[in-house]
């Protein structure tokens, strides 16, 4: 059987995420404002190199966005069920007029 979480336990893990986006997102924001220290936490590979510090520094990204991508949907395939080899027409005499929803003779 497996452990429901009660609502409280969903609050709080709601809340630990939430803490934790906003101390990351403020973590970055400490090492745009101190080079020094961004430095001090990892060493940059090359002579540009991209992480959250560096974007949030230069305030923009590059983004190239990719093709879109369009592939028209597979036909469905005939369901054996919805047609019969055999059909049988019934024809019922109706009485009716041919010209009942005829225009008026007097237009």
């Amino acid at each position: 059987m497996r452990p429901r979480l009660s609502d409280g336990n969903l609050v709080a893990i709601r809340a630990i995420a939430a803490g934790g986006f906003v101390g990351a997102f403020l973590f970055a924001l400490i090492l745009s404002a101190a080079p020094h220290l961004h430095e001090i936490v990892h060493q940059p590979s090359g002579t540009t190199h991209q992480c959250v510090v560096t974007l949030l520094t230069a305030g923009s990204c590059d983004h190239a966005p990719c093709d879109a991508i369009a592939v028209a949907p597979r036909p469905p395939k005939p369901a054996s069920t919805l047609f019969r080899r055999h059909f049988h027409f019934v024809g019922t005499p109706l009485e009716f007029s041919l010209l009942e929803h005829a225009p008026p003779t007097i237009s």
